[in-house]
């Protein structure tokens, strides 16, 4: 009777003991499929985040940005290819949304170079302007040519006198000037005859009346503003967005 007995409890301690193993093993799984199905479930329901596009705006062609110029460069020395940076100095708006802030870098490039010849002709460097970029990072390709600021240009005869007349702003070139004028604009035509140069870039000059040193190299100091013309059309996203 006893050995029944003993032999019983030993029965229900190993049911109890499987029961416990049992609820160990079953309880976490349980627990684990509810965290994943919260975590699931909260997945599902976080809203989507939805990117706005920016919206652009058209700088016309012919417009004229007011620049200043970085570096120094010299018909003495440069060649084709080689690259400078202006400064922005206005802010440039198309419907009235600023789109090229004050501060921003226009890049240019030496088309043409033609050194100076001793005693006779003064020299002259072709410029383009091929890239813009926004003090917030953002940069965009143009195509831009070297433009007088105030739309008016000048001539000069064989003796290096300066006398108005009027032209256009493209084509344009900068030609060596006396030493107080650093760099004139001017518009060369028939392989450098009949050059029209434009007003005087250099601090102080007076464009009648004035003279070209013969012989003189064409330099553009740091500082110098000039214009840069829009050969296309170009857009670009409000200056405030990245």
């Amino acid at each position: 009777m006893k050995r029944t007995q003993g032999n019983s409890a030993q029965r229900i301690f190993s049911i109890l003991a499987l029961i416990a193993l049992l609820a160990g093993t079953v309880l976490p799984a349980a627990a684990q499929t509810r965290r994943t199905r919260s975590r699931r479930s909260a997945r599902v329901t976080r809203p989507a985040r939805t990117t706005i596009a920016p919206v652009y705006y058209t700088v016309n062609a012919n417009q004229t940005i007011r620049v200043r110029m970085n570096e120094r460069i010299s018909s003495a020395n440069a060649r084709v290819g080689d690259t400078f940076t202006t400064t922005v100095v206005d802010p440039v708006y198309a419907s009235g949304v600023e789109v090229i802030p004050a501060g921003s870098i226009i890049v240019g490039r030496v088309s043409e170079v033609k050194r100076a010849a001793r005693k006779s002709k003064a020299g002259t460097l072709g410029v383009e302007f091929i890239s813009v970029k926004l003090p917030t990072g953002y940069s965009r390709a143009l195509n831009g040519s070297l433009a007088s600021l105030d739309g008016e240009t000048t001539t000069y005869d064989n003796e290096g006198q300066v006398t108005g007349s009027s032209s256009t702003k493209r084509n344009v070139v900068f030609i060596g000037g006396g030493a107080a004028a650093g760099a004139l604009i001017g518009a060369i035509a028939g392989g450098g005859k009949g050059a029209g140069i434009g007003a005087g870039i250099g601090a102080g000059l007076g464009v009648a009346g004035a003279y070209l040193s013969k012989g003189k190299e064409a330099e553009v100091k740091p500082g110098t503003e000039f214009g840069v013309i829009l050969n296309q059309s170009l857009t670009l996203p409000a200056a405030n967005v990245r």
